[in-house]
């Protein structure tokens, strides 16, 4: 499954490793976007299969940030 960006913005923190179990809902990275944080959550549990983006990257709506098995 794709997570992807719903807004243009900064990636300020990404909290989870490649690898890792995750919970539903639970926060994969925070975006930065006109001076607010805006968590980005799972849709569902699974694993991190892999990050795309590096903390302080630009990013653009609708782009692919990470991908869950």
């Amino acid at each position: 499954m794709q997570v992807k960006a719903e807004l243009a913005g900064n990636m300020w923190k990404i909290i989870v490793a490649e690898g890792q179990q995750v919970g539903a809902d639970e926060t994969l990275m925070i975006l930065e976007s006109m001076k607010m944080e805006i968590p980005i959550n799972a849709p569902r549990a699974g694993r991190v299969a892999k990050v795309h983006v590096k903390e302080g990257q630009t990013v653009q709506e609708g782009q692919l940030l990470a991908e869950l098995e």
